[in-house]
């Protein structure tokens, strides 16, 4: 697909005198994309007005070219994962995607095939006749994608879908996402936690107190720090001789000693970096095992933005 997947203008939306959405201008381009904000943020809000569950008070929303509100034909092309369970636990994982694509219509031939296709894709086949009562918490999540997939959405929405996973089911959600963007589907997924989408995707949308901040390429995203002072964690075993030679450097605004790791604080992240490199290279230099830059990442951008 070309062009817009999702497009906001002047999109609100309130209740009452809380406003949970406020003028949010916004492209989305097919493919992977991350909504990233803490809880209350806006997402699940900004999620329902996509899927036409919400009126706007203001501007408009349209996915895939129309507007959602009351629309068929746009809304069987999008398949959604609430954060939230809503399961007849004694059902079985197929039974559950078999009703769900019998109340979109299908016949039940297409219900069953499409039920065993998207069930396979999500790595529960063998599982799928047990009740759901039964299941892990990342089997639940998986079957609840089951459905979201089974009517071959052009777009797929997953609100939250690693709430509540252990790492191995972190680690298979993540796969999934991965897979399912590799593989051609537009999905917008969103999380309060900002390395899970940076595991999936480099394409964000930031958002806070119901407006967007930013969106981009995480790279894209990061340039807004270069004014911003950065941190740089160096892995040493000589923590003092390393400082000494930063320490009269005019872009270093601290450096601070701890048990074989060096806290460097800099206004001029590249130029600590190309010393870094040059020293790493150096065999008489004071020895280095590791680089991080705890500011390289989409945490330390949105805490910045929203400070």
């Amino acid at each position: 697909m070309s062009g817009a997947i999702l497009e906001a203008k002047g999109l609100s939306k309130w209740f009452g005198e809380i406003v949970a959405l406020n003028n949010v201008e916004l492209e989305i381009a097919p493919g992977v994309t991350g909504l990233l904000g803490p809880n209350g943020a806006g997402k699940s809000t900004f999620m329902k007005l996509a899927l036409g569950l919400y009126q706007p008070s203001r501007g408009y929303v349209r996915v895939l070219g129309e507007s959602p509100r009351n629309n068929p034909r746009i809304l069987e092309r999008i398949g959604y994962c609430p954060e939230i369970d809503h399961f007849y636990e004694n059902m079985t994982g197929f039974e559950f995607v078999y009703h769900m694509n019998r109340h979109w219509g299908m016949g039940r031939k297409d219900a069953t095939a499409a039920a065993e296709r998207a069930i396979e894709r999500v790595q529960l086949r063998e599982r799928m006749d047990d009740p759901i009562d039964e299941y892990s918490k990342g089997m639940r999540q998986r079957i609840k994608i089951a459905q979201a997939l089974a009517c071959e959405a052009d777009l797929l929405l997953l609100d939250e879908p690693m709430t509540g996973l252990d790492p191995q089911g972190r680690e298979e959600m993540f796969h999934l996402v991965r897979t399912l963007g590799d593989e051609g589907y537009s999905v917008i997924i969103s999380s309060h936690i900002l390395y899970e989408v940076e595991r999936v995707t480099d394409n964000v949308v930031l958002i806070y107190g119901g407006a967007v901040l930013a969106s981009g390429r995480v790279a894209e995203i990061r340039d807004l720090l270069d004014d911003h002072p950065r941190t740089i964690r160096i892995d040493t075993p000589e923590v003092r001789a390393l400082a000494a030679l930063f320490a009269g450097d005019d872009h270093v605004l601290s450096l601070e000693c701890g048990e074989e790791k060096l806290t460097l604080r800099t206004r001029d992240a590249s130029a600590a970096f190309d010393r870094l490199n040059r020293l790493a290279l150096d065999a008489d230099a004071p020895r280095i095992t590791g680089i991080t830059c705890s500011d390289d990442d989409l945490q330390s951008v949105f805490d910045y933005l929203v400070g």
